[in-house]
């Protein structure tokens, strides 16, 4: 029999805190992000009674119900999709922190709104121009764009290994870009980065955000 979310959850947990503790990190220096894409807001309520605090989503129109479904539970709320800059500044109503920064009209649209958010710019890492991400070439004048709005707050890096990659090399460069990014933003330290298949490596990398999906969630639903 398949073993419930609530389940996966907590063997993910433990594999995350032993790869933690292999590379010598702290697995309290690492935040779990289970991305609920198509997922119902009932298996969101079970995964936080396993101990989720942190959920991500992709989808706008799907992500406001559904956090609005679950307003009485205490969880912090993350974009990490490609976001549209007309939707920005509704998705900031209900989302905390943004993985998903990759062009200036987005961080324009949301600096217009009025509550503080965390973002991360999202950089690609393929040679598919016009992919999700800013080009590294692009990285440092996209951190100006963030720096120079008070009401956001530039947290790091956010990236997806390339699939004929090796994860290991992908997140090598991303360090490498996340160096760069620090000698504008000294305190912009932080690394998304990690999925259900390559969370360990991410993890030995430096990740200090990792977006989980199908591994904790199960077989994701067919898109309604």
């Amino acid at each position: 029999m398949d073993s419930s979310p609530g389940q996966r959850w907590l063997e993910i947990d433990a594999r995350i805190a032993a790869a933690a503790l292999a590379n010598n990190r702290q697995p309290d220096e690492i935040t779990t992000i289970v991305v609920t894409k198509f997922h119902p807001a009932s298996l969101v309520r079970e995964l936080y009674e396993a101990g989720v605090r942190h959920v991500g989503e992709n989808r706008h129109q799907e992500a406001m119900a559904k956090q609005a479904e679950l307003s009485d539970l205490p969880l912090t709320w993350h974009f990490v999709g490609q976001l549209q800059s007309n939707k920005a500044k509704a998705v900031a109503q209900y989302c905390s922190v943004i993985h998903s920064v990759d062009r200036a009209s987005l961080v324009s649209a949301l600096a217009s709104g009025e509550k503080p958010l965390d973002v991360f710019l999202e950089v690609n890492l393929t040679d598919v121009a016009h992919r999700g991400g800013v080009e590294p070439s692009g990285l440092l004048a996209l951190a100006e764009e963030v720096l120079e709005r008070d009401i956001l707050t530039l947290r790091g890096l956010m990236a997806v290994a390339p699939l004929d990659q090796e994860p290991a090399a992908a997140f090598d460069r991303v360090l490498g870009l996340s160096q760069t990014l620090q000698s504008l933003a000294p305190g912009a330290t932080d690394l998304s980065m990690g999925m259900s298949a390559d969370f360990e490596e991410a993890i030995a990398a430096g990740a200090t955000h990792l977006r989980i999906g199908s591994a904790i969630t199960g077989k994701r639903p067919l898109a309604p």
